[in-house]
């Protein structure tokens, strides 16, 4: 059997001699220092202009959809983890399913476009396996129909479109940082956005809607706290990964395509 969702650990004693500083500053969460460190590291990483660590990738899209003012429907594909229509039910709204495109198993433009009603207020498209949705399809769908569009970009971590990032796309993209993912911090996730009002936004509700003592707006208790220690850790090691993995991915393929030649099953 290939496991293919094996979690990588990172070296113990590294690991140990990285968080001994949190004992040092007795500082476990509120988004510490090394909170700070690895966002900035992923937005230079990712080539995103704000990386907000929240709790997991659940949590990540229903603050994308509460910020973004979603209460109606929400156009979402059937072919994606649970967490993505949960997430819609969560925020009160309603998932109306639009069917996938074999050839690449993302969520199908023109079935969004024929699935639009006066209620919808969001597409919720998920990449899936990597494979980028069409992103050029549904951001002119948004656009026409005066409409957000929102990623769940747990399959795309690292991905690039053209030479821009994957999770730069939509109105807002979000990732799961869970440990069966290729770059993890255990539990965790992200909210990506290029729009600095939203991110304003996104950083008061994932932390009760406040700053020290001034509560701005409601929120909900999304903060991501030592384990993003894993993803520090994690980042270093991760493009000698990707390499060793689209080695077993040719060779798969590779594998694949002889067998099918020589008309085996």
């Amino acid at each position: 059997m290939i496991n293919v969702t094996k979690t990588y650990l990172p070296d113990i004693e590294e690991y140990q001699s990285y968080v001994k500083g949190i004992w040092d500053r007795v500082q476990l969460t509120n988004n510490g220092p090394l909170v700070k460190e690895l966002e900035a590291k992923l937005r230079d990483y990712l080539g995103v202009k704000h990386c907000l660590f929240v709790s997991n990738g659940t949590i990540a899209i229903q603050i994308a959809l509460k910020v973004l003012g979603i209460s109606k429907e929400v156009i979402t594909t059937p072919f994606s983890y649970c967490a993505t229509s949960h997430s819609v039910i969560w925020e009160n709204c309603t998932p109306v399913f639009a069917d996938v495109s074999p050839k690449d198993l993302c969520i199908d433009p023109a079935r969004v476009e024929a699935a639009i009603t006066e209620n919808t207020q969001a597409i919720l498209a998920t990449h899936v396996y990597g494979n980028a949705c069409d992103v050029e399809a549904l951001a002119r769908i948004g656009e026409k129909y005066k409409i957000k569009v929102i990623y769940d970009g747990a399959h795309c971590y690292g991905a690039d479109l053209g030479g821009k990032a994957l999770l730069s796309y939509g109105d807002i993209s979000t990732c799961s940082f869970h440990a069966t993912k290729v770059f993890h911090t255990t539990e965790g996730g992200a909210i990506i956005t290029d729009n600095d009002d939203v991110a304003w936004l996104i950083d008061r509700y994932r932390s009760f809607g406040h700053i020290a003592d001034n509560y701005l707006t409601i929120g909900i208790n999304g903060k991501l706290g030592i384990s993003c220690c894993y993803g520090t850790l994690r980042l270093a090691r991760c493009s000698g990964n990707y390499s060793q993995q689209k080695g077993n991915i040719r060779i798969v393929r590779q594998t694949f395509t002889f067998r099918r030649k020589a008309g085996q099953s």
